[in-house]
């Protein structure tokens, strides 16, 4: 296999998490009578310009489907940092009903309708079908389409060129990323700005986030390889900042090359920090492996334990690292009863590969579990806070990422 940004030939394993399902492959009752697809879920990395990969990928259409189950406005804390942002960018640029200002992968509307309330005219482009029909209940227009170079082109051809371009977890869910940065510089108007906000590969390695990777996720990104990727593109990354997102992510500010707007000095200071913490050595990503097999064994002997003892356990979260994680860890009904999930497009269906039940959040007050696996541990303080009243019968709250931890 090559790299999809420098094709340099690929030999450096990272990460091997054997074969899955999509993890946003929900299953509904009905297909419980039928076989999955799984496939497999390995990681290498480019020796050249250090873009981290998966081997093998399913074509992207198959993934965003129109039933895609993922809505970005059930965390309420992603939507506060959605409005701030929104806020604070519109100061920065001074946008106005001039303006115009496109998000790729604009999902349920969660960021937009911050803008179409500020008077500040924007389109939505989103593939699947089920959030964007959400986003026109906000009033944003939305195009169904999957973003690249030809529909950029396309649109900048009718004068839809963007002030500001966002991109907020998409970057690492594009199968040709060559492609999707190109689009990003045909559709950006000269002086304007794009903001792309993704995980960051460093927080993954420091903190053993295995559990980030799945099929959608094509690409795990540094910041030096980001702004490789930027430069061949003709673009140029200006400005960062790291947020608490996702467990950490990074909120890169993009221009054309040419742009007046200096480099900031933050750029260069992180981009050493991450040579200097080994993103760019073989010995990091080839210790890796077995840095999340231990993450693994640990909640595996854990849920066992309390197997064991008799303890009911149930999870939160049906989020798509919960699924990398239960399907890794081999984990079925029998250690883990059923998962809680806020989003109504979820409940009544079931995991993909574990086939574990998702059900309300109500059916934690119901059955009373003694313990509560939160899956998507980063944004565990929020959904414990919800769900405070497991205490009120001893309950405990638990994570597994970076390390297994009990939470009274």
């Amino acid at each position: 296999m090559k790299c999809r940004h420098c094709q340099s030939e690929l030999t450096l394993p990272f990460l091997d998490l054997g074969a899955a399902p999509p993890s946003n492959a929900y299953l509904s009752e009905a297909q419980l009578h039928a076989p999955e697809s799984w496939y497999p879920l390995r990681l290498l990395a480019c020796e050249n310009c250090w873009l981290v990969q998966t081997e093998d990928y399913v074509r992207a259409d198959a993934l965003f489907s129109a039933d895609y189950a993922y809505f970005s406005s059930t965390s309420s804390s992603w939507l506060a940092h959605a409005a701030r942002y929104a806020e604070d960018i519109g100061k920065r640029l001074v946008l106005d009903a001039q303006s115009l200002v496109i998000e790729i992968a604009a999902n349920d509307g969660y960021l937009l309708k911050n803008f179409v309330a500020a008077g500040i005219p924007c389109l939505g482009i989103e593939p699947t079908d089920g959030t964007a029909t959400a986003a026109e209940k906000l009033g944003i227009p939305m195009l169904r389409e999957f973003f690249g170079t030809a529909l950029a082109r396309k649109l900048a051809a009718a004068g839809r060129q963007a002030d500001l371009v966002v991109g907020n977890n998409v970057y690492a869910h594009v199968p040709d990323i060559n492609d999707f940065t190109a689009g990003l510089k045909a559709i950006l108007k000269p002086g304007g700005t794009i903001t792309l906000e993704f995980p960051h590969l460093m927080r993954l390695i420091e903190q053993t986030q295995f559990d980030t990777v799945y099929h959608e996720h094509f690409s795990y990104l540094s910041l030096y390889t980001v702004c490789r990727i930027f430069e061949q593109a003709g673009l140029r990354v200006w400005d960062v900042e790291e947020l608490p997102t996702h467990g950490g992510s990074l909120r890169i500010y993009g221009c054309h090359v040419d742009d007046a707007r200096p480099t900031l000095p933050v750029v260069a200071v992180l981009v050493e920090e991450e040579k200097r913490r080994g993103l760019r050595e073989r010995g990091t990503y080839l210790e890796f492996q077995s840095r999340a097999e231990r993450v693994k064994d640990k909640l595996l002997a854990y849920l066992i334990e309390q197997k064991r003892a008799g303890k009911s356990v149930a999870a939160y979260g049906a989020a798509a690292k919960g699924n990398t994680l239960i399907n890794f860890a081999g984990i079925r009904g029998d250690l883990v009863s059923y998962v809680c999930d806020a989003a109504p497009s979820k409940q009544g269906k079931f995991l993909p590969g574990s086939r574990i039940p998702v059900l309300p959040p109500a059916a934690l007050r119901e059955r009373r579990p003694d313990v509560v696996l939160i899956l998507p541990w980063n944004i565990a303080p929020e959904l414990i806070a919800q769900q405070s009243f497991v205490k009120e019968w001893g309950g405990k709250f638990v994570v597994a990422v970076p390390e297994l931890r009990e939470i009274e």
